[in-house]
């Protein structure tokens, strides 16, 4: 458990920023500035992540350059996503919520509504009009919680933060409840067996599509 929460302490502690750690287990695509991987403990099979090479706290720190280099691998990753099983949503904890202080960018196959995952209403959430929303919402608020489904994106009241707050809850979208913690998924043997099941049929469906550059 780290007890110093400075800035270089989280850096030399950060999973993300060791190539070498469970997170890199399922890699799919390396590019200059990230790695696309299978999330090592999936909610579902399809389950990725987009992660920067350099540490970023999230999207809305992205430089311009890297931004748009995000933007491509996002195209890329929904359109998989949609090829194969027939939506993609996906979510940041753009620092509320965080349990690793490296942004990471999940996508899952969900098909479902806004208010599914905030049942809370309407009133909690934002909808956005692109990606470059973020950024502007990170320097005015410090953060945010962003999520998407289809082709419609959403920030949702920071005063709801928890942690875990999208992953448990699209766990329950997805009817996999169970799933939601992945500290314990690492520590139930059948259910990381299972991870491996899913990522290594995500893993032969991504090298069967034709994309560009893979």
């Amino acid at each position: 458990m780290i007890e110093d929460w400075s800035e270089e302490n989280i850096k030399q502690n950060c999973p993300h920023c060791d190539l070498h750690s469970q997170a890199f287990e399922y890699s799919l695509k390396t590019t200059e500035n990230f790695t696309v991987v299978c999330d090592a403990n999936p909610i579902v099979e399809g389950h990725l992540l987009i992660i920067p090479k350099k540490h970023y706290s999230c999207i809305g720190e992205y430089p311009r350059p890297i931004f748009e280099e995000f933007s491509e691998l996002d195209r890329e990753v929904s359109i998989f996503l949609t090829k194969e099983y027939g939506e993609c949503a996906s979510f940041e904890h753009g620092i509320f919520g965080q349990t690793v202080f490296h942004s990471h960018v999940h996508y899952l196959p969900l098909q479902s509504t806004a208010l599914d995952i905030i049942p809370e209403g309407e009133k909690e959430i934002q909808k956005l009009e692109a990606l470059t929303d973020l950024k502007e919402m990170y320097e005015k608020e410090g953060g945010y919680l962003y999520f998407a489904i289809g082709g419609n994106r959403w920030t949702v009241n920071k005063a709801l933060a928890t942690p875990r707050f999208f992953r448990d809850r699209f766990a329950k979208a997805l009817h996999h409840p169970e799933r939601g913690n992945w500290k314990e998924i690492r520590a139930t043997p059948e259910l990381h067996k299972l991870s491996k099941l899913l990522n290594e049929n995500t893993i032969t469906k991504w090298n069967l599509t034709l994309l560009p550059n893979n």
